[in-house]
């Protein structure tokens, strides 16, 4: 069995008011140096077998078209042994 990690964020230009928020805590709790936060999410796949690079095409697609939304998100795919 193997995991694969998608990683799923707002792009750059894409206005992140959680983000914001919690920087806006990290003042009031005297965290100091930190000049941004950006928030996303995390899908942890377990995959049967090897994943082929015909099953990690399939599995990008998958991040494409259901657990992102392209118009606003960028996404990245990692293997894990």
């Amino acid at each position: 069995m193997a995991r694969v990690v998608v990683n799923v964020a707002l792009k750059p230009e894409i206005l992140d008011p959680q983000g914001r928020a919690v920087q806006g805590a990290f003042g009031r709790l005297g965290l100091t140096g930190v000049t941004d936060v950006r928030q996303g999410k995390q899908f942890v796949l377990t995959v049967d077998g090897e994943v082929t690079p015909a099953k990690l095409e399939e599995i990008k697609h998958i991040a494409e078209t259901l657990l992102s939304n392209p118009v606003i998100e960028d996404f990245t795919v990692e293997v894990q042994a």
